[in-house]
């Protein structure tokens, strides 16, 4: 939900004073969120984890909030931060530019989305059904298996319906960057998805 700034400014106070009927709103709305963008970078093992030491870390912040970006971006930057560094410490940094090829930009729209329709999910028998179950198999791994930033845009920004703006205040990345990592991501993805319909 979006509030005003005068909603925002009464919530946080509300938070900073203690209240649990605000801090179980916040909790309500922005948890699953935070959850996602914690999962999407450093997977499934540590994201609860983090999460938790995600809100522990606003709590002790809150009176300090500057309100430069909305009180759902700032959660979301301090679990992004979170995640990313416990990422550098389990992964020993990963190269961001692994595992993708090109693929032509003719196949992409100027949003990133493709053009072409690479999965006919309407079918009904039940090999296209069987076959659908294998592609969403598929899709997952491979998901699982980008770089976490590409992970983590991928999430926000086509799951998640974020903004690039706030997907960049959040991952701390130049919006330039961020549009080469969803494009990976989605071109990894599709050629996953073209090999196996090759096959």
């Amino acid at each position: 939900m979006k509030h005003s700034p005068t909603q925002e400014r009464l919530l946080i106070q509300q938070l900073i004073e203690g209240e649990a009927k605000a801090f179980d709103y916040v909790v309500s709305e922005y948890h699953g969120l935070m959850l996602t963008t914690a999962r999407a970078i450093v997977g499934e093992a540590f994201a609860d984890e983090i999460v938790q030491d995600a809100w522990l870390s606003a709590i002790k912040a809150l009176p300090n909030f500057e309100a430069r970006s909305s009180l759902k971006t700032w959660l979301l930057q301090i679990t992004s931060n979170a995640a990313k560094t416990r990422f550098k410490r389990e992964q020993r940094q990963v190269s961001l530019d692994e595992g993708w090829e090109s693929v032509p930009r003719d196949k992409f729209d100027q949003r990133g989305h493709r053009l072409d329709d690479v999965l006919p999910w309407e079918q009904e028998t039940p090999d296209a059904l069987l076959e659908n179950e294998q592609l969403k198999e598929l899709i997952e791994t491979s998901f699982r298996q980008l770089p976490a930033n590409q992970r983590a845009l991928l999430t926000m920004y086509d799951m998640e319906g974020l903004s690039m703006s706030e997907i960049c205040n959040i991952l701390d990345i130049s919006s330039s960057n961020a549009r080469v990592l969803l494009h990976r991501a989605r071109t990894t993805i599709h050629h996953k998805i073209e090999e196996y319909r090759g096959r």
